[in-house]
């Protein structure tokens, strides 16, 4: 048997990490993460529990990792649906109501990542976290800002923000209100992206007049 191609060895190494991050992702929002052990995330994605730590330094690192990938695949999801659109205020909204809608779907998840984030080893730069960069900044430059570089970290600080409020562990913050706020930071109508009810609170739609 002829030995397999480096491209045929990429792709192999490619498909085990990602079932690597998709297993870490399903396991800490079924167990939390100081119930998911390194060795259940290899058996959930059929690979060599070895594998674990030749990819990543640590159950942490993995974590992040695992979620920003979780991140970049939700929000291009959303950006692409149908009716695809090419209108920068739609594209924004979709993106923000994407990531409410994954700390709504999944706060065990996001607060284990929140959690990660504010601790020690802080906020991982790595190749899904530099995907997950790249869609928010695209979509910073379509909705029209004139520098996207600055733009894009505060909308990031931002997200990260109404993340944070509306999994505050005993006081959290109204879904409707905190994407009203955001929707009114931006100017963004509230019937954009993918609006929680028929009317918002406390008179806070969008007057595209006033833009």
């Amino acid at each position: 048997m002829s030995p397999r191609s480096a491209s045929v060895n990429e792709e192999m190494r490619r498909r085990s990490r990602e079932r690597l991050l998709q297993a870490t992702v399903e396991l800490v929002a079924e167990r939390g993460y100081e119930a998911t052990t390194l060795g259940d995330i290899a058996d959930r994605a059929g690979t060599a529990r070895g594998l674990v730590s030749y990819y990543f330094p640590g159950k942490r690192h993995l974590l992040q990792s695992a979620v920003h990938r979780f991140m970049h695949l939700t929000i291009s999801a959303a950006l692409e649906r149908e009716p695809r659109s090419e209108d920068g205020r739609e594209l924004l909204a979709r993106a923000v109501d994407a990531v409410l809608g994954l700390a709504v779907e999944n706060p065990v998840l996001m607060r284990t990542h929140m959690a990660g984030i504010l601790q020690a080893e802080g906020f991982v730069q790595c190749p899904e976290q530099q995907l997950l960069a790249k869609v928010l900044r695209e979509t910073v430059r379509l909705y029209g800002a004139a520098d996207p570089d600055s733009e894009y970290p505060l909308l990031r600080a931002n997200l990260m923000g109404a993340v944070f409020a509306l999994l505050l562990p005993g006081a959290p913050m109204p879904h409707a209100r905190l994407r009203a706020e955001l929707f009114q930071r931006y100017g963004l109508g509230w019937e954009l992206g993918v609006p929680p009810g028929d009317e918002p609170p406390g008179g806070t739609r969008h007057d595209p007049a006033a833009s």
